[in-house]
């Protein structure tokens, strides 16, 4: 028979009532169900970006002359556009760029953001001053307006979409993370850091940003959405990602320039596209607010 050593413990068993994470996530998807929803667009949307080369039935790029806008059909299940590409393979690879842009735009974005919000939110003072003030002249502009106008100033690709976008994004989560740091530092724990002599880098990170990653998910999440219709926004406008790269928003484009009545497949597919996910993020970021805020979580 074998004893336990002074320094090992018995394993705790799974108390009654206890739920395990398989579990905790059922019981989410059935409470929140438009979140399960919105995570199973999302995660098909990641699917479809990553598997595009394998799971696209024709070249998104190659002009078939003899192809010129077919309607949907069983060789072509969302028809073909004016140089007789087949729409299904480019709004797969659409899906890829738009993830990209997404990611990119609001992980730069969010993450400067919640940066700035952090040390503008524990410093106070002066230090407040001038970083809220650079952030009311970021909200003076509606977010598309100045995106349109950085690309227009640095010309369209894929790079200055993503730093148009991100700089778009940075004053929301500046905000929410200067809030949570406002009250976070006036707590007995901080208090207690500061008298044990901690620098103020060693706080903010180690005590004060722990406390704050619940927000950044959350607003990331959230802003991904945004962030893929405004690329969609600057692509319809020209100024997002180049031809002949496939986008969502530059398919559309395409579309306005044939009437409804012509070929409606070229705008219908791609709009769905879009609109599908940004419910999808929104219903996401919705359930993960319910899941990570304690004040919502049993409700």
């Amino acid at each position: 028979m074998t004893t336990l050593s002074s320094t090992q413990t018995p394993a705790a068993p799974l108390l009654k009532g206890e739920a395990s994470p398989t579990r905790a996530l059922l019981k989410l998807a059935r409470r929140r169900p438009l979140g399960a929803v919105g995570a199973f667009i999302v995660l098909t949307l990641i699917v479809v970006a990553v598997l595009a080369p394998w799971i696209a039935p024709y070249d998104p790029y190659k002009i078939n002359s003899a192809q010129l806008l077919v309607s949907p059909n069983w060789s072509y299940w969302m028809g073909t556009d004016e140089f007789g590409r087949d729409i299904l393979s480019r709004i797969i690879w659409g899906a890829r760029t738009s993830l990209t842009v997404g990611i990119l735009a609001v992980g730069l974005g969010t993450t400067t953001g919640a940066a700035l919000g952090l040390i503008s939110g524990y410093l106070g003072g002066r230090t407040d001053y001038i970083i809220q003030r650079f952030m009311d002249v970021l909200m003076a502009f509606p977010g598309l307006i100045l995106a349109l106008a950085m690309v227009a100033a640095l010309g369209p690709s894929i790079t200055n979409v993503v730093l148009a976008l991100s700089i778009t994004i940075v004053p929301g989560p500046s905000r929410v993370l200067r809030a949570s740091a406002m009250g976070l530092r006036e707590l007995p724990f901080i208090d207690a850091a500061r008298n044990l002599g901690f620098s103020n880098t060693r706080i903010v990170f180690r005590h004060i940003l722990p406390n704050c990653v619940a927000p950044y998910i959350i607003i990331a999440t959230s802003a991904l959405g945004g962030a893929i219709l405004s690329e969609a926004g600057l692509s319809f406008l020209g100024l997002g990602t180049p031809p002949p790269a496939p986008s969502w928003g530059s398919m559309l484009s395409g579309a306005a320039q044939r009437s409804m009545a012509e070929a409606p497949w070229l705008a219908i597919f791609p709009g769905l596209a879009i609109t599908i996910v940004l419910f999808g993020f929104n219903f996401l970021g919705d359930a993960l607010r319910d899941l990570l805020d304690p004040r919502l979580r049993n409700r």
